[in-house]
């Protein structure tokens, strides 16, 4: 059997393991284990004598990719954005920038769930992780929400919705992920999360008015803030722009010249600065020990699935999988567009049975360097390009593109992430209350990733400028 064959039936099988309810981390780390011992004892010609020098060479080939990987010093970024968030919300950073933007912009029609959603876009700017977003806010907003009517799957649609902007503004610790798997500059592809981030709490904003306006009873304005009661809301929220300057200053430097330092350090010197505010806020040692806590717990979390998806990676490349399939996609006879449009639709519906980081650990190895051929390849110039944009920055395209098709994975039934921290925190909503509730942000997405795909502008201007 062709190694091809053999790549094919084993991620077939770890497909169906995945679907059956086992964890990805297991899943693939299982998958690539097997697949790296059928394919070397092919290579015996399956000669029952040498299965266990298979087993050994398997072993040891898979025994080396957490280590030479998980060491990368680019991936000490996760536990240092995580850690921001978690702090901010300790020093009382996330109350405070709910309350201004509840002063500031609950006077519109569905003004508190407008408000929920700028609130954590900004929370997004010093959380590297959509779940803590989440978990955070359905503690603040929707009691704020439920006082005033609003009703309670929708308001826990709001939250949950909210919470996936932190896949995309930065610090994002997908998009950490993805830059690290498609090799490409973290710093820029940071930057590029920015726009497209607003972006998409703009649309969110957008359809929550819409709906207050043509729902009778939805959403009512919160009035009666003065402009002195608005105004004295803004400093207490402004240590989280602070934060944002401070990392974005050493991952870009916008005075010209070479950059102050690396996103890494930039994420240790934010979560350095945060620790600095919440003590200076009062947190105490039982609090800063539930940070660290559950920072360990997500990091843990993350850094499994990606141990357990690099086995699987490894043995795709023994099985040539990925080539394989970069050579069918160019061969097809399709509009270039129309393929990555049907791409990002097969990232719907696999995110329906997978979480959003395994997801892109498990098919960015295969499906990144086929959108790379599309487009002409990594070193074509942007005239000879399929989609008019250099290799570098289709990557930087392609990887907003995928990094928001995950935030649509996070509310989608029946394994969305955030839908089952929201109901996790709130005792009062069932993990089907919140599904219904996120159901309106599904068109709210579908026309954000339509706009990205047809201006990719949108996505490149700020990247560009470095």
């Amino acid at each position: 059997m062709e190694p091809i064959e053999i790549g094919l039936i084993v991620s077939g099988g770890m497909l169906v393991l995945v679907v059956l309810g086992m964890r990805v981390a297991f899943a693939a780390g299982l998958a690539g284990m097997v697949g790296l011992i059928w394919i070397f004892w092919a290579k015996f010609g399956y000669d029952p004598a040498r299965f266990g020098k298979a087993v050994t060479v398997a072993v040891k080939t898979a025994g080396q990719v957490p280590h030479s990987k998980i060491s990368s010093q680019a991936l000490s970024l996760i536990p240092t954005f995580i850690l921001i968030g978690y702090l901010a919300y300790y020093a009382g950073l996330t109350k405070a920038l709910f309350e201004a933007a509840k002063r500031w912009l609950a006077w519109v029609p569905g003004g508190l769930a407008v408000s929920t959603v700028f609130a954590t876009a900004g929370f997004a700017a010093v959380s590297g992780a959509s779940v803590a977003t989440s978990a955070v806010f359905a503690r603040i907003a929707i009691p704020e929400m439920l006082k005033i009517g609003y009703d309670k799957r929708f308001a826990a649609g709001v939250v949950a919705a909210g919470g996936t902007l932190a896949s995309l503004i930065p610090p994002s610790a997908i998009l950490v992920i993805y830059a690290i798997i498609v090799e490409q500059d973290v710093g820029k592809l940071l930057l590029a999360g920015f726009i497209p981030g607003a972006f998409s709490a703009l649309i969110y904003g957008l359809l929550i008015i819409g709906m207050a306006l043509t729902i009778k009873g939805f959403g009512p304005p919160v009035s009666g803030f003065t402009w002195r009661e608005r105004f004295v809301s803004l400093p207490p929220a402004l240590p989280i722009l602070f934060v944002v300057v401070t990392i974005i200053f050493f991952v870009y430097n916008p005075f010209g010249g070479d950059a102050w330092g690396t996103p890494t350090e930039g994420g240790a010197i934010g979560a350095f600065v945060v620790f600095l505010m919440a003590l200076y806020r009062g947190m105490r040692w039982a609090q800063l020990k539930d940070a660290l806590l559950e920072t360990a717990k997500l990091s843990v979390m993350i850094f499994t699935i990606i141990w357990g998806v690099l086995i699987y990676v490894r043995f795709l490349g023994f099985a040539d999988l990925p080539g394989a399939f970069s050579d069918w996609i160019t061969s097809l006879t399709m509009s270039p567009m129309l393929i990555l449009i049907c791409i990002l639709l097969a990232y719907a519906v696999l995110g329906m049975f997978m979480d959003a980081i395994g997801m892109l650990l498990l098919t960015l190895p295969v499906v990144y360097p086929a959108v790379m051929a599309l487009n002409g390849g990594e070193a074509v110039s942007a005239p000879e390009s399929t989609f008019g944009m250099s290799g570098p920055m289709c990557a930087i395209w392609f990887g907003i593109l995928v990094v928001k098709m995950a935030e649509f994975c996070l509310i989608t039934p029946p394994i969305g992430l955030n839908c089952f921290v929201v109901a996790g925190v709130r005792d009062d909503l069932s993990v089907q209350d919140v599904f219904k509730g996120v159901t309106p942000f599904f068109i709210a997405d579908a026309i954000t990733i339509a706009l990205l795909v047809s201006f990719p502008a949108i996505v490149l201007w700020l990247p560009s400028q470095v």
